[in-house]
């Protein structure tokens, strides 16, 4: 073994009934030699010392309790993304459709993203067979697994208390709450990040290169997963193995440059292999304009989002009134606490920030190795780099892409949290000089938070820089001043972090008027109260602070459970779900398709907006009529805002426009049978936006006609974006091609190419509806829609426009 992998270790912790009492025997007892048979265990580090009685059980509660919380009810969501869901359908048919990430099993075009995550969930189905539970469990347990892996992440430096509350905070964080129970992406990136962190603690603690280069391979399976959202993390995992890890400088940049390399191995070789294969033999890879996963990397889906400029996208923020994206709110440093994010992920936010500073101050000069510091600056720089970026970013935004901070909030709060508490102790206990370092002699303990593993928890334990570990609790050799000191500034810090939690909780609360309106007065009251109790806490019974502890983390997470728990009641569906109750100004819950509420006047420029806040680009608030109230680039409509129909599919009437099924007049929205509630409630997109966000279900005599003599097609329909074709695809079980992607942008198929494929009999039906076209890209789906109007015959379907594209009299192609 490396010599520079064998960290000095510490023996084992007392039983806990006497983990937390002061040293016997003589003082040389506190720098006995470490105990060199726990170098063998097979954990290393810090996790070879024996847990307390009470750890196991409490971290079997908190997976089982995350585990329910993520489970209940799921299968209420039904398809939940149907744009994801209808892939994983199409792969769990298609192995190459599984390999490429396809939105139908004919493999037409394929989702704007990297397939990792849609590869779990296929698997799922093939084994179970396709329905919502199959599809959404593995997300749920991707999310139990995230809460184990960060406990033991967090455990192994700061003990099991500070792991249990992190786990605890991420666990009850609402968007973690949605996303878990959701089909995005995301769930499996998150998990794939903190298995990134948990490498980097354990190379940090070896400088092992295999552990160096795993993080690596994590972090580019989360590119195959997200794609570049994954590489956030990198310079902070990067720069904190730099720093702390306990070998020589040339030795270290040698580590990072093979971690690089295992980077881009794990991230490149499924990206080599759609360039490399001809764009005939493979489907179209959707979100680009040029056909190439480069471009959707480096544009769409990289620095797009960035700058705002996306080609084909449903708007960025320089092209759309500026400030961020249309579904995204304002820009700016506050972005995290405004209303459309708050309620999602900035709950704990300002007490991980308030922790870090606090636990930095308390690190001082440490030495390069301290894991103490190191931890502090892993968290920290994965909370500062990754939400600094989502603050201002100009492109598409959404709220639950903040599911990316949870994880660091939580530890920051678990690590923060247990860190001052230690001081805090240290300061009211006597002190007794051992050999230079300051040690408490008989401290009032607080069960679960003093009781620990590692040296911070254990006053025997040898420590110093040869560990990588400060003596503990204090790193002070100044006697008591200095512990007095930092006693002081540990509980201050405490009382402070508890009473803004309380009050932020207070102002989130406030948000949604109706929601609980009880719990909002009894947080605030609470959380001030165990603040001063905090800073009197020298002064209290012994015997009462524990209470004064639980009264303290309940107050702190009443609001998050409280929204976690309404999250996972309320079924999500849709492209832009979000967590939560309905706000004043922001998102309603279970929003994003059905059950979507984009209110609180989120125009567009020309006074346009979304149910609740008006209607589409040159529109009125009433959605139906406005000057230029078609969409730009789409035939159809009139000058002058035409009558509700959704421009440039064929007729735009019946269930995609104004007038029918799905339109509907009235203010803000529409009033039709799948038309938005009054005032941007709980419904469709009104005025025929249809399929962009959402999919729909068909009617038992569309479904009927889709699937008559299905097997003699190739797709059994096309229809303009991919949300629109999911639902149809869901509902028949066969392919069914989006034309232009996602956003009906993409030139996928062309006119002629389309055209090839009708007269060679692959497609049966086009119907009309569905797709929006922003922020420029291709024009192929409104000429596609044109030339079906122009040579076939229209008929409705329950509301719905039906062309038979193997009906007799077609006029001559062109």
């Amino acid at each position: 073994m490396d010599r520079t992998e064998s960290l000095l270790r510490t023996p084992a912790t007392p039983p806990d009934d006497t983990a937390t009492a002061p040293p016997s025997g003589p003082p040389a007892a506190a720098t006995a030699p470490p105990d060199r048979s726990a170098a063998a265990h097979p954990d290393g580090g810090d996790a070879s010392r024996r847990d307390p009685r009470w750890v196991r059980p409490a971290l079997a509660v908190l997976l089982l309790g995350t585990g329910l919380l993520y489970l209940w009810g799921l299968g209420e969501s039904g398809w939940a993304n149907s744009f994801y869901s209808a892939a994983v359908q199409a792969g769990s048919e298609s192995w190459k459709a599984f390999f490429y990430g396809s939105s139908d099993a004919a493999n037409s075009i394929t989702v704007d993203k990297t397939p990792a995550a849609l590869w779990l969930m296929a698997l799922s189905v093939r084994i179970f067979g396709l329905n919502s539970w199959a599809i959404l469990v593995p997300q749920a347990l991707l999310g139990v697994a995230s809460v184990g892996v960060l406990y033991a992440t967090v455990r192994r430096w700061y003990g099991p208390a500070a792991g249990l509350i992190a786990g605890t905070v991420l666990a009850l964080t609402p968007v973690a709450t949605l996303m878990f129970r959701f089909n995005n992406p995301d769930a499996l990136l998150v998990l794939l990040l903190v298995l990134g962190a948990y490498a980097t603690v354990r190379a940090v603690e070896t400088a092992g290169t295999r552990w160096i280069v795993l993080v690596g391979v994590l972090v580019g399976f989360g590119f195959l997963t997200k794609m570049l959202q994954a590489f956030l993390v990198v310079p902070v995992f990067a720069g904190v193995y730099l720093l702390a890890a306990p070998t020589g400088f040339w030795r270290r940049i040698r580590q990072l440059l093979l971690a690089g390399l295992g980077l881009v191995v794990a991230a490149g070789w499924w990206v080599a292999t759609v360039e490399l294969v001809p764009a005939s033999a493979r489907p179209y890879v959707g979100g680009s304009q040029t056909n190439s996963i480069l471009e959707l990397t480096l544009g769409y889906n990289g620095l797009g989002r960035i700058t705002g400029d996306e080609e084909g996208s449903v708007g960025g923020g320089a092209r759309m009134g500026g400030g961020g994206g249309p579904f995204s709110g304002q820009t700016g440093w506050l972005r995290m606490f405004d209303t459309e994010v708050g309620g999602q992920i900035s709950w704990l936010l300002p007490a991980a920030l308030i922790l870090l500073v606090a636990g930095l101050v308390l690190a001082g000069r440490a030495a390069r190795t301290d894991h103490r510091r190191a931890g502090l600056l892993l968290w920290g720089g994965w909370l500062l780099v990754t939400g600094l970026i989502f603050s201002f970013m100009s492109g598409i935004f959404h709220a639950y892409y903040t599911v990316a901070l949870a994880p660091a909030v939580g530890a920051l709060v678990g690590i923060g949290t247990v860190l001052l508490w230690r001081e805090r102790r240290a300061a009211a206990a006597p002190v007794a000089r051992v050999t230079g370092s300051a040690v408490p002699a008989g401290p009032i303990a607080a069960p679960g938070i003093d009781a620990g593993t590692g040296p911070a928890a254990d006053p025997t334990a040898t420590a110093g820089p040869a560990s990588g570990v400060d003596p503990a609790p204090a790193s002070a050799t100044g006697g008591g001043r200095s512990l007095r000191w930092r006693g002081w500034f540990a509980t201050v810090a405490l009382a402070v972090t508890l009473a803004v939690t309380a009050w932020w909780s207070w102002r989130l609360l406030g948000r949604s008027v109706d929601f609980q309106p009880w719990l909002r007065s009894v947080v605030l009251v609470a959380g001030l109260a165990v603040a001063v109790l905090i800073l009197l806490a020298r002064r209290l019974p012994r015997r009462l602070v524990p209470v004064v502890l639980a009264l303290g983390a309940s107050a702190a997470l009443a609001g998050p459970a409280a929204y976690a728990a309404q999250t996972a009641g309320t079924p999500h569906t849709g492209s832009i779900p979000s967590a939560g109750p309905a706000v004043q100004g922001g998102f309603g819950p279970g929003r994003g398709g059905p059950g979507s509420r984009m209110g609180g006047g989120m125009e567009f420029p020309g006074g346009g907006g979304f149910p609740g806040g008006g209607g589409f680009p040159g529109g009125n608030r009433d959605g139906g009529t406005g000057q230029n109230g078609q969409f730009p680039g789409f035939p159809g409509g009139t000058a002058n805002g035409g009558t509700g129909q959704f421009p440039g599919f064929p007729d735009g009437a019946g269930q995609n426009g104004g007038t029918g099924q799905d339109g509907g007049a009235g203010p803000n929205g529409g009033t039709g049978q799948d038309g938005g509630r009054t005032g941007g409630g709980q419904g469709r997109m009104a005025g025929g936006m249809g399929g962009l966000l959402d999919s729909r279900e068909p009617s038992a005599a569309l479904k009927a006609l889709l699937t008559a003599d299905a097997d003699d097609y190739t797709w059994v329909a096309a229809t303009v974006g991919s949300n629109n074709a999911s639902g149809y695809q869901l509902a028949t079980g066969r392919p069914v091609m989006a034309v232009g992607g996602f956003n009906g942008s993409d030139p996928s198929p062309t006119l002629a190419r389309f055209q090839e494929y009708v007269a060679a009999g692959k497609i049966h039906y086009f119907v009309g509806g569905g797709g929006f076209r922003a922020n420029g890209g291709s024009s192929a789906s409104q000429e596609i829609a044109t030339w079906v109007t122009e040579n076939f015959t229209a008929q409705t379907v329950d509301g719905v426009t039906v062309y038979d594209l193997t009906s007799a009299g077609q006029e001559a192609q062109g």
